[in-house]
Parts: C-alpha cells; sequence; structure tokens
C-alpha cells in the first residue's frame, strides 16, 4: 500500500494570507517529495505494508523518520487551516484554552512565542499532555512521537511562508492565529 499526497481541503487560492504560489511548493512540491521518499524507502520491507503512524513510532532517527513524519506533519498541518479560520475559539475548546492559559490572547501570545523561538526548522504545537499545552519541536520531529496528542500545529520551516513573507516569520504566524486556524479541526482532535 503506498501512501499518497492528500488533496488539500480548500482551493489553492483560498487560505487569505497563503498564495497560490506558496501552496504550489510547499504541498505540490516539498510534501509531494517527502512522499515518493518515504514510499522509496519502505519499497519492499516489512514497513510497506504499515500505517503511517506505525512507521513514524518504529524509525529511528534518520531518513526514514525525518521522511515519514514530515508527510504525517504536512498532511495534519493543511488541515489546521481553514479559508474561514482563525481568532479566538467560541464553546467549550474556547473554555478550555482560558482554562489553560488564562485567555486567548494568553494562548496566542505563548504559541506565537514558541513559532518564533523554534530555531530553524520545525513547528509550533497545541497539544493535550494530560491538558492543554503548547510545544515546539525541530525539524521532523512530532508529539506523536513522543506520547502526546496533536490538536493543531503551524510549520515554521522557511518553506511555508517565505514566498509570502520573505523572512518575516512574525508575520506568517500572526496571519496564521488571526485568519487561518481551524478550530473546527482542533475540536474534533480533542474530543476524539
Amino acid at each position: 500500500m503506498a501512501f499518497e499526497l492528500p488533496e488539500l481541503p480548500y482551493a489553492k487560492d483560498a487560505l487569505p494570507g497563503v498564495s497560490a504560489e506558496t501552496l504550489d511548493y510547499h504541498h505540490g512540491k516539498h510534501h509531494a517529495t517527502y512522499v515518493k521518499t518515504l514510499n522509496d524507502l519502505v519499497a519492499g520491507t516489512d514497513q510497506e505494508s504499515s500505517s503511517l503512524e506505525e512507521v513514524i513510532l518504529a524509525a529511528d532517527a534518520g531518513p526514514l523518520f525525518n521522511n515519514s513524519a514530515q508527510v504525517w506533519n504536512h498532511s495534519f498541518f493543511w488541515n489546521c487551516m481553514s479559508p474561514t479560520g482563525g481568532g479566538a475559539p467560541a464553546g467549550d475548546l474556547g473554555e478550555q484554552i482560558n482554562s489553560a492559559f488564562g485567555s486567548y490572547d494568553a494562548f496566542a501570545e505563548e504559541f506565537s512565542t514558541a513559532a518564533k523561538t523554534q530555531f530553524g526548522s520545525g513547528w509550533a504545537w497545541l497539544v493535550d499532555d494530560g491538558g492543554l499545552k503548547i510545544q515546539k519541536t525541530a525539524n521532523a520531529d512530532l508529539p506523536l512521537k513522543h506520547g502526546v496528542k496533536a490538536l493543531l500545529t503551524l510549520d515554521v520551516w522557511e518553506h511555508a511562508y517565505y514566498i509570502d513573507y520573505r523572512n518575516a516569520r512574525p508575520d506568517h504566524i500572526k496571519n496564521f492565529l488571526d485568519n487561518l486556524v481551524n478550530w473546527d479541526f482542533v475540536s474534533k482532535n480533542l474530543a476524539g
């Protein structure tokens, strides 16, 4: 069973502050290359019929982990965004964020700081680790490898934002929080 590049859950020109050109490269080139490389790495091995999560959990540091984790991270990331997203969540999720962080603004500040201060390439995450917490990971690393449940992520690799924001990672982060976060997806992850 070959791993496949998932379709984006929206049109390439639908996300505020994210150009179709960025998605052409980020989804169509970077993510597609991780999928192709992963399929090449597992071809003819016992892992060829494993789930993506099984491959990630069994892999040691190196090409198999890096490519499988990046396939998972990106597939998850596309769903973290919505053309009608962003801003503070309402309902139960909003209450849980207020309870865990003190307020949505405090959450946004902590999440932004994690994303800004991730040195080099990596990810900022909202996770459920016995409660809502912010985490950051380098390169392809992800909460799954550490037994923690991912709820939301932001890609802070330069290929995620350089076409639209050049080296202004803080503008990429602000756009994500203000205009893109798919809180329905986060709620489903928290409930699931």
